[in-house]
C-alpha cells in the first residue's frame, strides 16, 4: 500500500517540527523544551551581535574602539551577556515547569492553570524584556564612566535591539509551546481580552521591525540637525545599516506573525478537504488563542455538526428507506398522498408463532435478521422499497416514492429471486410471497407531529391475500394475472396461469400465476 505523502505534510501543530498530537506528554515536552532553548539562544545572540556592530561601527558618537572602553568590551560586556543567557534560561525554564506541571502530570488542568499556560509566550518576553532592559542600564552605565557621549547611543541600540528580540521571542515562544497550548485550548474559553489579536501580531510586527528602526533614522537625523559633526559618509553608512537591519528584522518578524496565523489557517483547509472526501471524523487540533483558534474551534463544532447530521440521515434511511428519505429531503413531507401505479410483494414467514415458541428469543430475532436480510439486498437490487416490516413480513413497493418505468416487471423479477434466495441464505425458514400490480395512493399518514409513508389500495391488499394462497403451493410464490399482463415478454414469458380465485376483500377473482 502507497504512502499519501500530501497527508504526511499536514502536520497536526502547524509544523513538523512540533510533532503530532499522539505523542506522548514527555516527547511533546522534550521537544518544547529544545525549541524554546534554541530558538531563544538564537535570537539573543543575534540581537546582541546587532547591537555590537551597530554601537561600534555604525551609530555617530564617540569612537568606542580605544582603551577607554577596553574595560567595557573585555569585561562587562562578555560577563553580563553569558549571565544574562544563563539566569534567562533558568527562569524561562523554572517558568515554564511550573505553569505546565499539568501537563507533565497527564491531568487536565485548571482553569487557572489553563490561562496561564496561554499566558507564557507573554512571560517569557517579559523576561526577555526585562534581561535587556537590565542589559542596556548596565552597559551603557559603564560606559558612560567613560565618555557621558556615548550613553545616548549606546542605550538606543541596546533598546532597539532588546526589543526586536523580545517580539521575535514571543512569536517563538508561541510557536514552541503549541503543543502544551492546545491541550489547554481543548477545553474551557478563551479570555479574549488578555492575548494578542491576529491583527495586533501583524501591528506589532510591522512595529518592532519597522517602526524602531525608522525611529533610529528620525534619530540620527535629529542628532545631525543639532549640529553634531557627522560626515556625509558616516550618514550614509548608518542609513544603509539601519535600513538594512529594518528590512532584515521586519521581514523576520512579519514572516514569523504570518506563519502564526498561516498555521490555523492551513489546518483548517486540510480539514475541510477531508471532510469533503467524506471523512466526517476528522477535527483539528487548536493551538491558538486568537480569532483563529476560535475559527478552528468552529469548524470543529461544525463538522461535529455535520457527523451528527450525517448519522441522523442514515438512521431515518435506515427506518424508511433511501428513497423515502431522499423524497422527503427534496421535498417537505406533508400529510396527503397522491395516484401511482405500482408493483408490490408481500413476503411473509411460514409457521413463525411455532418457531417462536420453541425456539429462545434470540435465536428468532436471528433468523428474521437473516431473513430481512436477504428481502432487503433483493428488494435493492430490483431499485424498489421495503415500505415496512410488519412483525415476521415485508410489505415491499416498486414505483413509489421514486417512479419506474416498468414497476411490474420489477415487483414479478423481485418475488421469484427471493422465492430462489430464501431457501439458499436462511435454511429452515419458508416464506410466502405474493406479487401484484395496480393503483394505490402513496404518500405520508400519520399526524402533525408523527407520520410515515407507506401505501394503500387494492395491489396492497391483493399481494397480501396472494401470499397467505401462496403458502398452500410447492412455489410458495403466487402473482397476479394483472402484474404479469403488465410485464415484459421476457418477464412473462417466466409465468404460467395456475387457475384464478376470489380472494378476500375482493368480489372479482384474481388469475393465479406461478413461476415455469
Amino acid at each position: 500500500m502507497g504512502l499519501d505523502l500530501s497527508r504526511l505534510r499536514r502536520p497536526d501543530l502547524g509544523s513538523v517540527l512540533l510533532g503530532r498530537e499522539t505523542q506522548s506528554a514527555r516527547v511533546r515536552s522534550l521537544r518544547v523544551r529544545v525549541l524554546l532553548v534554541l530558538t531563544l539562544l538564537a535570537s539573543n545572540f543575534v540581537g546582541v551581535a546587532v547591537a555590537t556592530v551597530l554601537i561600534l561601527f555604525v551609530l555617530p558618537g564617540p569612537s568606542l574602539m580605544s582603551t577607554r572602553f577596553l574595560w567595557s568590551f573585555a569585561v562587562v560586556v562578555p560577563v553580563y551577556v553569558l549571565l544574562a543567557m544563563v539566569v534567562g534560561l533558568v527562569w524561562v525554564h523554572s517558568a515554564v515547569y511550573r505553569q505546565v506541571r499539568w501537563f507533565l502530570d497527564g491531568r487536565e488542568p485548571t482553569e487557572r492553570e489553563r490561562v496561564q499556560t496561554l499566558r507564557l509566550p507573554g512571560r517569557v518576553t517579559l523576561i526577555q524584556g526585562l534581561l535587556w532592559i537590565l542589559g542596556a542600564i548596565v552597559i551603557t552605565t559603564s560606559l558612560g564612566v567613560a565618555d557621558p557621549q556615548t550613553i545616548p547611543t549606546a542605550g538606543f541600540t541596546i533598546i532597539f535591539s532588546g526589543v526586536v528580540v523580545c517580539g521575535a521571542a514571543y512569536l517563538f515562544a508561541d510557536f514552541g509551546l503549541r503543543p502544551i497550548a492546545a491541550v489547554a485550548l481543548s477545553s474551557g474559553t478563551v479570555p479574549r481580552a488578555r492575548f494578542l489579536g491576529a491583527m495586533t501580531r501583524l501591528r506589532v510586527a510591522w512595529a518592532l521591525g519597522s517602526g524602531v528602526p525608522i525611529a533610529g533614522l528620525l534619530i540620527v537625523a535629529m542628532y545631525t540637525l543639532a549640529g553634531r559633526a557627522l560626515t556625509v559618509e558616516r550618514l550614509a553608512v548608518v542609513v544603509l545599516v539601519l535600513g538594512g537591519t529594518s528590512l532584515l528584522a521586519g521581514f523576520l518578524l512579519v514572516s514569523l506573525s504570518t506563519g502564526s496565523m498561516l498555521g490555523p489557517l492551513r489546518s483548517v483547509q486540510w480539514a475541510m478537504e477531508d471532510i469533503t472526501e467524506g471523512n466526517l471524523s476528522r477535527r483539528v487540533v487548536v493551538y491558538d488563542g486568537t480569532e483563529l483558534g476560535r475559527l478552528q474551534r468552529g469548524f470543529n463544532q461544525m463538522a461535529a455538526g455535520l457527523q451528527e447530521r450525517e448519522r441522523l440521515r442514515d438512521l431515518f434511511g435506515r427506518h424508511v428507506g433511501r428513497d423515502v428519505a431522499e423524497a422527503a429531503e427534496l421535498d417537505d413531507p406533508e400529510l396527503g398522498g397522491r395516484d401511482a401505479r405500482v408493483g408490490v410483494v408481500f413476503v411473509d414467514i411460514i409457521g413463525s408463532t411455532e418457531m417462536a415458541v420453541r425456539a429462545e428469543a434470540a435465536e428468532v430475532v436471528e433468523v428474521l435478521n437473516r431473513f430481512f436480510a436477504v428481502v432487503v439486498e433483493t428488494v435493492e437490487e430490483y431499485d424498489g422499497i421495503v415500505d415496512s416490516f410488519l412483525g415476521d413480513a415485508a410489505l415491499v413497493v416498486f414505483g413509489a416514492p421514486r417512479s419506474m418505468d416498468d414497476s411490474a416487471t420489477a415487483a414479478l423479477a423481485c418475488a421469484r429471486t427471493l422465492a430462489e434466495r430464501l431457501p439458499q441464505r436462511v435454511p429452515g425458514c419458508r416464506a410466502g410471497i405474493g406479487a401484484s400490480y395496480g393503483n394505490v395512493v402513496a404518500g405520508y399518514v400519520g399526524s402533525d407531529d408523527r407520520f410515515e409513508y407507506t401505501v394503500i389500495g387494492d395491489a396492497v391488499n391483493e399481494a397480501s391475500r396472494l401470499c397467505d394462497l401462496a403458502k398452500n403451493y410447492d412455489g410458495l410464490v403466487l402473482a397476479s394475472g394483472a402484474a404479469v399482463a403488465g410485464s415484459t415478454p421476457a418477464e412473462a414469458d417466466r409465468w404460467q396461469s395456475a387457475g384464478s380465485e376470489v380472494v378476500r376483500g375482493r368480489d372479482e377473482p384474481t388469475e393465479l400465476c406461478i413461476p415455469r
